[in-house]
């Protein structure tokens, strides 16, 4: 008589997944609030929508990955910091039309399920919403034989967020005129990728342990610099009616992420130099003789989050960022003309 046949002989562990599912419980226990309604295990995640305090409250939901930079985290065997890049690039997401994050759901898949390295990208997952106040209130985990290279998994963010309708940001009333202002980046936060990636370790030739002078560190640090999130800079600032427009600069880099939130006839016009290009985008610009406009439209270029605002709001928002210890700069203005960004 022939042996049977079991899913394991298949390639999925039912039993490595329960232990990943005990492991992910407890992280997410960690960000539940008096909202959540139920327990990770659901069929589906419950939350309660009352929001008495608003007159028209708004859900703003977005769902995103972090590209290739999952590469440099196999590579580096580092996992627990994906999680919270993954997070912050979603509540970025929807901060730029004023909302605050409620609830986040993940979904990791693999080919075949390690309970470390899920348990490690679920820990980030979860710090990233403790930081970001909000509650991890689901996701799913799937194990995918023959479809991910051993010892890969891609993994994605799913966020919602509720604003007021009567303070959503949407950019309707920028006009000409208007101050551009930028918020520092710390590194490649979550885009261009595959380009760093090809310069760094295919160009130059470096590996992720190499240590670079330009960088202070290795090349896997620096491009595991963590996506800050915005959120904190904004508190106490979304509701006050000073901000006019937000971008958040993402692939697409300020060329194509800041006329998205223009009205039309109206062109934003950027100073060169008005803010400090960090160490890693000039020397990857140097490997790989990148031209300008290239390297402004696959990464941020030290600039993470874009405010438009009246030239009388400036300084209220400066003094605002200032008090909580965060930097800004002043970037550029809005001008007429055809939706588009300018560099001068």
């Amino acid at each position: 008589m022939s042996k049977p046949i079991t899913y394991s002989d298949a390639g999925v562990d039912i039993d490595a997944a329960n232990r990943a599912t005990a492991k992910i419980k407890e992280l997410a226990r960690r960000t539940f609030n008096e909202r959540t309604l139920s327990e990770i295990g659901s069929f589906g995640g419950m939350f309660d929508g009352a929001f008495p305090q608003m007159g028209h409250p708004v859900l703003v939901a977005s769902a995103d990955g972090v590209g290739t930079k999952l590469k440099i985290a196999f590579l580096t065997g580092v996992h627990n910091t994906i999680g919270r890049d993954l997070v912050n690039h979603c509540v970025n997401d929807i901060l730029v039309q004023g909302a605050r994050p409620l609830f986040f759901l993940d979904y990791i898949a693999t080919g075949k399920l390690s309970p470390d390295v899920v348990a490690g990208v679920v820990e980030g997952i979860a710090d990233g919403c403790r930081e970001n106040g909000c509650v991890l209130l689901g996701g799913e985990t799937a194990e995918m034989p023959g479809f991910y290279a051993d010892g890969e998994y891609d993994v994605a963010g799913f966020i919602v967020g509720v604003a007021d309708r009567e303070k959503v940001i949407d950019g309707k009333s920028i006009t000409a005129g208007d101050v551009v202002l930028a918020l520092p980046s710390v590194g490649l936060h979550t885009n261009g990728y595959s380009l760093a990636r090809k310069l760094f370790l295919e160009v130059a030739g470096y590996t992720v342990n190499t240590e670079v002078d330009e960088l202070g560190t290795t090349v896997g640090k620096a491009l595991l610099q963590p996506h800050v999130s915005y959120l904190r800079a904004f508190d106490g600032l979304l509701d006050q009616r000073v901000v006019k427009g937000l971008a958040h600069i993402t692939g697409g880099g300020l060329i194509d992420n800041i006329p998205r939130i223009l009205p039309e006839g109206t062109a934003v016009e950027i100073r060169r130099g008005s803010w400090p290009i960090l160490p890693v985008f000039s020397l990857l610009q140097q490997i790989g003789h990148v031209p300008d406009a290239e390297m402004y439209r696959a990464f941020n270029m030290g600039a993470g989050m874009v405010i438009i605002s009246a030239p009388s709001d400036r300084e209220f928002i400066h003094s605002h960022l200032k008090l909580l210890g965060e930097t800004c700069y002043e970037i550029g203005h809005v001008i007429s003309g055809p939706r588009e960004v300018k560099f001068v």
